[in-house]
């Protein structure tokens, strides 16, 4: 018993409650399968309708809740979201269920929107529970197990498709089972005393912890290495630890539990939670906005993860619609969840190997943003152009790929130079940015209010779109990279014509 209730004092425990939920959440077999699902004689919805009439609304009810719920996550302090967004997520896969035609279709999407804006929760939650040096790991914890969950779900799908296991109606009922899993873990969540925002801990003296803790500063490039590679140093050295305190704790469990005690009250006395109000969190926001986004760097790396995840997510989005276009469901059978899967895969596996590479990213980066994205158009382009449903799924898997790669380097790079609170704005106010210029393309693009072009022309829009971006961050990074290499052989220069200064100095004054 005192093992569990120190397991549960632990951060692993809401690390791994977390973990358990983002995977449960997440696991969504019909997804692959949707615009076959809506299409087919479940729904009878046309191609045109699901494209240019339902899958629109998601966009605009994301764009509408993202900062309400940004607020309130800090203000409720992450559990209530969380448990929320996986109710409305249940609301939503009910609906998607049991009602039919395009005003319940649209409302689907709305919930949809609204589950969505919630995950900020769920990565903010491990903010407050955690201490700031493992903050890193259990990100990367929560964040695998969400992939996991994605990568799960896909394949699920596809073998209850290609086997006829299950109908698409029976697969719902499947997704709300595991839901309800997600669903009941969330309850057993424990609710942060603090937040970023809204619930700081303070000391005695009136400081902020967040000011005066050890870890609260800039993340440096050799904390970011941490998380990126091996963790070969950091487990040594907790196993060392963890072995010497097991030896005390099997020698003195008395000792060890008083001063636990002791420990725990006289934390209790030093800090207390200071609830600040809403103007003043958003005067503070408004100053870290700006003093963040005062530096280029980060200005130029944001305005491509905003501009790139615009792209992304309306490929991500409509993609379906293009593979129904070049092979439809009723004459083929779709491999989308196989798809999903090895994309998934593939794409963990880039984002992965970033961390082995010793590459100059404030040099080459921007640069490599540039050529990359090109690919990403160019996949685009070829999904488009050959009318072949295999190329359609390499295209995908590549340029999902590259994508995930890409926004891995430029979260690493933004991160280098802000503490959590200001990484956290900085990551909201990207996706706010990304979900303007989505919305904007919706609307004048497909939604049928607008242009409402075919998903043919679309995502020949989506390959120039991305082609545009590689012209801009290659040419900025080459402008970059030859500025860069003129300071430093000025810097090679200089140190030679002191030594030179230095020289003659010593001779004219041996001659006085």
């Amino acid at each position: 018993m005192k093992t569990m209730k120190q397991w549960m004092k632990d951060w692993r425990y809401p690390t791994s409650l977390l973990c358990i939920y983002g995977f449960f959440s997440t696991v969504k077999p019909l997804e692959p399968f949707l615009i076959p699902y809506l299409a087919g004689p479940d729904k009878n919805l046309t191609i045109e309708q699901v494209t240019n009439q339902i899958f629109p609304v998601w966009t605009y009810s994301y764009l509408a809740v993202l900062v309400p719920v940004f607020l309130l996550t800090d203000w409720l302090r992450y559990k209530p979201v969380v448990v929320f967004q996986c109710t409305a997520l249940l609301v939503t896969t009910a609906m998607l269920l049991w009602l039919k035609g395009v005003p319940e279709m649209q409302a689907v999407q709305f919930t949809y929107g609204v589950v969505t804006s919630c995950d900020v929760a769920y990565f903010t939650y491990i903010y407050s529970m955690v201490e700031l040096k493992h903050y890193l790991k259990a990100t990367s914890y929560c964040r695998t197990a969400q992939l996991l969950g994605y990568t799960v779900g896909s394949v699920l799908g596809q073998v209850l498709v290609s086997f006829e296991l299950l109908s698409y109606k029976n697969i719902l009922v499947f997704t709300l089972v595991i839901t309800s899993i997600a669903w009941i873990t969330s309850i057993f969540l424990p609710l942060p005393k603090t937040s970023m925002f809204f619930h700081q801990r303070r000391r005695d003296g009136g400081e902020d912890e967040d000011n005066v803790h050890e870890g609260s500063g800039p993340l440096k490039p050799e904390a970011l290495e941490t998380a990126k590679g091996p963790l070969t140093e950091d487990v040594t050295q907790n196993n060392e630890q963890s072995s010497f305190e097991n030896h005390l704790d099997d020698v003195k469990v008395d000792e060890s539990a008083e001063k636990q005690t002791k420990n725990d009250s006289d934390s209790n006395s030093t800090r207390n939670s200071k609830t600040v109000g809403c103007g003043d969190v958003l005067l503070r926001l408004w100053k870290d906005f700006l003093q963040c986004f005062s530096s280029r760097t980060l200005l130029y790396w944001s305005v491509w993860w905003a501009l790139a995840t615009c792209g992304y997510n309306q490929t991500v989005n409509y993609v379906q619609a293009l593979w129904e276009h070049v092979e439809p469901s009723s004459n083929f059978t779709v491999y989308n969840g196989g798809v999903e899967a090895i994309s998934n895969l593939f794409g963990a596996a880039a984002a992965y190997g970033v961390g082995f590479t010793s590459a100059d990213w404030s040099l080459w980066g921007e640069m490599t943003l540039g050529a990359l994205s090109a690919l990403e158009g160019g996949a685009l382009f070829a999904m488009v152009f050959s009318a072949n449903i295999w190329v359609c799924y390499c295209g995908y898997i590549l340029f999902k790929s590259l994508y995930m790669l890409l926004i891995t380097i430029a979260m690493y790079q933004i991160a280098a130079g802000l503490n959590m609170e200001r990484y956290a704005l900085v990551f909201g106010a990207n996706t706010f940015c990304a979900l303007v210029f989505q919305t904007i393309l919706t609307s004048v693009v497909v939604d049928s209010r607008g242009l409402g072009l075919d998903v043919v022309t679309q995502f020949i829009i989506y390959g120039a779109y991305f082609s545009v971006i590689a012209v801009i961050f290659f040419v900025r990074g080459l402008y970059t990279t030859l500025c860069q290499k003129s300071q430093k052989n000025k810097q090679r220069e200089k140190p030679e014509d002191t030594c030179e200064a230095e020289d003659d100095a010593q001779i004219k004054g041996t001659k006085l």
